[in-house]
C-alpha cells in the first residue's frame, strides 16, 4: 500500500507517534473493519476508525434514523430522520475521508446469517444495543479468528473488552449467562463517544501491533464518579463457544 502525498500531509500528526510511522499507516490503509451496528458507539467508532484512515469500512445496520437517536448518535441531524442509517453514515465518512471506502451494509445479523464480507475482515467493532446480536458477533468471530472489539454503555457507564480467539476470553467466558435486555437503555450521549473512543484505540492498536490490548481484561467506567477500573478475566475452560476443539 503507497500512501499519497495527501495521506501523508493528513496523517501527519498520528505517523509521528512513536512505532506508527508510514508502515503503521499503510497498514491501516490495508485494513478491513466491521461495525456492527451504527448508533451511538458505532458513529463516533466509524467516524474516527474513517479519519485514522482504515482502508475499509463497512457499516452493518438495518435501522432507520429517529429523532430519539439524535442526544449521541452525532452523524445524523433533523434532516435526516427515516433514513437509514448505514447509508447516511457512509455518505458523510466519504465526505470526512475519501480515501476510507465505506460500505453500507443494509441487513440483521441472525443466528443463520452473518454477511458473508464478516469471514475477511481484520477487526469487527461491537456498536451494538443488545446481547442477542452481540452473541452471535462472538461466536462468529471466535469460529473465524477475528478480533472483536466489545462495549457496552448505558446511563454513564460503558465497558470495553477485545476479544482475540486463542488469546483471551471471549464474550461467552464473561458472560456464561445473557445478561437481561433492556428495550429502552438510558444512556447520556457523551458516554459512549467515551467508549467508542476507546474502541477505535483497541482497533489501531491490533492492526498496528503497538501498544497492549484489553485481552483477559474488562475496563468499566463510571462518568458519574469519573472513575476507570479494569478487572481481569480468565478463558473459561468449559465455554461453550471458544473452548470447543481444544480439550
Amino acid at each position: 500500500m503507497i500512501l499519497s502525498r495527501s495521506e501523508q500531509d493528513r496523517y501527519d500528526r498520528q505517523m509521528r507517534i512513536h512505532g506508527w510511522g508510514t508502515t503503521g499507516q499503510r497498514k491501516l490503509k490495508a485494513s478491513k473493519v466491521a461495525v456492527v451496528g451504527v448508533g451511538g458507539l458505532g458513529c463516533l467508532s466509524s467516524l474516527y476508525l474513517a479519519a485514522a484512515g482504515i482502508g475499509r469500512l463497512y457499516l452493518v445496520d438495518k435501522e432507520k434514523i429517529r429523532v430519539s437517536d439524535l442526544n449521541r448518535q452525532i452523524l445524523y441531524c433533523e434532516s435526516d430522520l427515516e433514513k437509514q442509517k448505514a447509508d447516511t453514515a457512509r455518505k458523510k465518512l466519504e465526505t470526512l475521508n475519501p480515501a476510507t471506502k465505506v460500505e453500507a451494509v443494509l441487513e440483521e445479523v441472525t443466528e443463520g446469517r452473518v454477511p458473508a464480507f464478516m469471514e475477511h475482515v481484520d477487526v469487527v467493532v461491537d456498536g451494538l444495543d443488545n446481547w442477542r446480536t452481540r452473541f452471535i458477533i462472538n461466536e462468529h468471530c471466535v469460529r473465524k479468528g477475528i478480533p472483536f472489539v466489545h462495549a457496552g454503555v448505558s446511563q454513564f457507564y460503558g465497558q470495553i473488552t477485545t476479544v482475540i480467539p486463542g488469546k483471551g476470553p471471549c464474550l461467552r467466558c464473561i458472560f456464561s449467562k445473557e445478561p437481561l435486555e433492556i428495550e429502552v437503555v438510558p444512556v447520556f450521549g457523551a458516554t459512549p463517544a467515551a467508549v467508542a473512543s476507546l474502541q477505535v484505540m483497541e482497533v489501531i492498536k491490533h492492526v498496528t501491533g503497538i501498544g497492549r490490548p484489553l485481552v483477559g481484561r474488562m475496563l468499566f467506567i463510571d462518568g458519574e464518579e469519573m472513575s476507570f477500573e479494569s478487572v481481569k478475566i480468565e478463558r473459561n475452560r468449559d465455554c461453550p463457544v471458544c473452548a470447543q476443539g481444544e480439550k
